[in-house]
This record gives C-alpha cells, structure tokens and sequence, in this order.
C-alpha cells in the first residue's frame, strides 16, 4: 500500500470531505462526553456521593461501548448506515439525559452504562466505515482523522465540562450532548450511503467471549471497590482467569470475536494487538488526573479538565505528525512511542504527589508528562491499526475492524479499572488529609510504567515480523 499518493486533500474534498466529517463526528461525540464526564466527575461526587465508585462510571461506560461495539456488524448490515448511526446515537442521547437527571451514583452509573452502549456502536461504525468508504492508500490518513477527534474533544470536553461544574450545574454539561447528538443524526443521514440491498444477513454474535470479556473488567473493578488488598487482589486473579478461559474459547469458537491466529503468541496480529491494549492501558491512569489537580494542586474543574486532557491532546498531534510515514518511518515510529509513555509516566509519578500550591513552575513539568503520555500513543497508532487490517485474512477484513474497537475498549476498562484497584490500595479514599490523594498518585503512575514497557517488547516483535516479511518479499523477487 502507497500512502506517499494519498495526501489529506483528498479526504478533505468533495464527498470524502461529507463521509470524513460523518465518521470523525461520531469519534468526536463520543471523546467530547467521555472529558465531559472526567471534568465534572469529582462535582457529582462531592453532590450525589460514591468516591468508592469513582472507577466505575469509566469502568462501566467502556465494558458497554464494547457490547456495543460487538453488536455494530449485526446493526449495521441489517439497517444500513444511516439507520445505525440514528439508533446508535438515540441511544447514546437516552444515556446522557438519564445522567443529567440522576439522583444517586448507581442511577449516574445506569445512564453511564446506556451511554457506553450508544457510543460503543458509534466508535465501531466509524472505524468499520473507513475501509467500506474510502480507498485503502487513504486508511492511514482516516485512522489518523478519525483517532485524532480525541484531540478536538480535549478543547469542547473539559471546556463544557469545567465551566458547568464551577457554575455548580454539572447537570445541564450532560444536558448540553442532546442537541448535538439530533443534528449528528442528521448530518449521518445525508452524508452516508443507504443501506445495500445485496448485503448478507448478519452473523451470529460471539456471545460467550463478549461474557468473558466484560466478567474480566468487572472483576477487576468489583475487588477495587473494597478497602482491603486481599479483596483487590482476588478481583484481578479472577479477571486473570477469565482472560484465560476467554482466549480458550476463542480459538475454539465457530463464531469469533477477533481474526483467527489473533491470541496465537507467535503470530504478528497477536502482537498488534497486544501492543495496541497495552498503550492504551498506560494511559489509562488519565481518569483519576482531575481528581488530583483538584485535591493536591487547588485547580479549577476547567483548569483541571484541560490538563489531564494533554494526553489526548498529545496523542492527536503526533497522530497527524506521523500519518504519512510509511517503510522504516512507521517503524521507527511504533517503537519510540512506548519509550515516550515511560518517559511521561516517571515524570507524573516524581511530580504529581507533591502539592503544588498553583505554582506553574511545578505544575508545567506535569504538563509535560501527561502531554508526552499521549503523544508517544499517537506516534505509531495509524501503523499500528493499518497493520492490524492488513495482517488480518481476506475472510476476517470485518473481524478485524470492528475488533480494533473491542480491544482497545477493553483495554480502557480494564485500565480504568486497575487504576482504581490501585489508587484505593493507596489510600485515596483516606478521609484524613491529602496524603493518602498523594501516595495513590504516586503508586499508580509507577505502577502503570509496566505497561507501556511491555508494549516495547510486543512492538518490537511486530516490527521485526514485517522486516523479515519484506526481506523474504525481496529475496523472492
């Protein structure tokens, strides 16, 4: 494939530009209200109650979004694109307003859960999108388009967000999703195409992997919500075990949840992917970042939103920055990135403990650390996920897209969730003083260094996989 012919004119012109403002939206619906609610979070905490459940508004909102993910190829071959992205987005909208009424956390975590299953359909459908709307020298280049909506979400999220929570209206910052999500309905129905006639009744769903996909990520989060480590432990060798039955069910299963050879620890796909989940879980610790501006550093819900939203925001730079890389480019950019979370990680971990007292001169190297964080993710992700379609069989092209949503969903959950196994270990929720906020601060931004440090050791086997391929291309030759 020859991304040096594609250039972003081309997907920003004529009926592309349509298409490519549908999909990004959809990205961009979804990251606007995942920092709206990161942003407001510690407001509905300090109203309704449930610290012990801060994890679990993420935690929940992601193990929905991937059943909803799982669901799209059903949706979207029986009603068509347009249909989908409306049913996807009621949904989604249906979710919100049931979090903007909510009197207590658990209704806040229904309506989370019902927003994750509207959003999660979204994600899929842009990323499924893609290879049936654009030509494959474009794939690249809307990845990166579509990824880097993240991007746009950190300027609108911790902005509605921030301004609504320092109003003390942190309700009507959900409120203010419904408008948007009816005028995306529109803009799907005149920019996407019908539905085809000639399409083939949907599959079955893989119904027994999605369990042990979302028992895994629960497990985790259940233990977390207990004070004692025994019980925090116990969740994560739970998750542990189901993860282990899952990968046995896979690679017995008639109906597959991801491409075939994808668990196969010898295989390049398996290798893709385990990078992928594993960048996205180093950047997972992003969810408890407003909580410890707030507590350890006296920022503003706004200035808090905006800070913990560099990640993203390094994260869709870099992303754009690397898009038109190909050969040695898009190597070279699969393996710094992991070295750059490290780097942004151990940073977090040295300053974000120690109180600032609003002095910049101490909050700008934190700045630097979340920025790094996201930028070294977005360094190699549109090779990452191009890869990963292009490994993937003939047969399993569908399998492939709608998968790169399911696992890097999982791997948000179940970072989400890890966090908070390890930040309540730490003592956040010490009712004391701040030393407890500190100490959790400083556990989980060491503690998640492990990831992005394995996600070296995989990219570097998915790297070398493609070398030898092209060697033994040119030897044949």
């Amino acid at each position: 494939m020859d991304t040096q012919n594609s250039s972003w004119g081309e997907l920003l012109r004529g009926r592309n530009a349509a298409r490519s403002l549908a999909l990004s939206g959809g990205i961009a619906l979804y990251a606007t209200n995942t920092y709206i609610a990161t942003t407001i979070l510690p407001s509905v905490v300090a109203e309704i109650g449930g610290l012990e459940l801060y994890a679990w508004s993420t935690t929940l909102y992601v193990v929905a979004s991937i059943l909803g993910s799982a669901l799209t190829s059903k949706l979207l071959l029986r009603s068509g694109p347009r249909l989908a992205y409306a049913v996807a987005t009621l949904v989604f909208m249906a979710g919100v307003m049931i979090c903007a009424l909510a009197p207590s956390m658990p209704v806040m975590l229904a309506g989370r859960s019902i927003q994750g299953l509207g959003g999660g359909v979204l994600l899929a459908l842009c990323y499924s999108m893609i290879q049936l709307v654009f030509e494959e020298r474009l794939w690249p280049r809307a990845m990166a388009l579509v990824s880097g909506m993240w991007g746009v979400a950190t300027l609108v999220g911790p902005a509605v967000g921030g301004v609504f929570a320092e109003m003390d209206a942190w309700r009507y910052a959900f409120g203010a999703m419904v408008p948007v999500s009816l005028a995306y309905i529109v803009l799907t129905s005149r920019a996407l195409p019908p539905r085809d006639a000639a399409a083939t009744a949907a599959t079955r769903l893989p119904v027994a992997q999605l369990v042990l996909l979302a028992a895994a990520v629960l497990a985790v989060c259940a233990g977390s919500v207990s004070p004692l480590p025994s019980w925090n432990l116990l969740g994560i060798a739970t998750c542990a075990v189901l993860v282990l039955l899952l990968i046995r069910q896979e690679s017995r299963a008639s109906v597959r949840l991801l491409p075939r050879d994808a668990l196969k620890f010898s295989t390049p796909l398996c290798a893709l992917y385990a990078t992928t989940c594993l960048l996205v879980i180093g950047m997972s610790s992003e969810i408890f970042m407003p909580y410890f501006l707030q507590h350890l550093h006296g920022q503003s819900p706004l200035i808090a939103g905006y800070m913990a939203a560099l990640m993203a925001a390094g994260w869709t730079v870099s992303e754009i920055l690397s898009s038109g890389w190909t050969g040695r480019g898009a190597h070279r950019a699969i393996l710094a990135g992991p070295l750059l979370i490290v780097a942004g990680l151990v940073i977090l971990a040295l300053t974000t403990p120690t109180a600032s007292g609003g002095d910049w001169a101490l909050l700008a190297p934190i700045c630097l650390g979340l920025f790094l964080v996201g930028f070294g993710i977005g360094l190699g992700w549109p090779h990452l996920l191009t890869r990963i379609l292009q490994v993937a069989s003939a047969q399993d092209q569908d399998t492939a897209a709608s998968s790169i949503t399911t696992l890097q969903l999982f791997a948000m959950a179940l970072g989400a969730a890890l966090a908070g196994v390890i930040s309540n270990m730490a003592g956040i929720n010490d009712a004391t003083g701040d030393d407890g906020v500190a100490n959790a601060a400083r556990w989980l931004f060491a503690v998640f260094t492990l990831a992005p440090m394995l996600a070296l050791v995989m990219a570097v086997r998915a790297t070398r996989a493609k070398e030898d391929k092209g060697e033994l291309a040119v030897s044949q030759n």
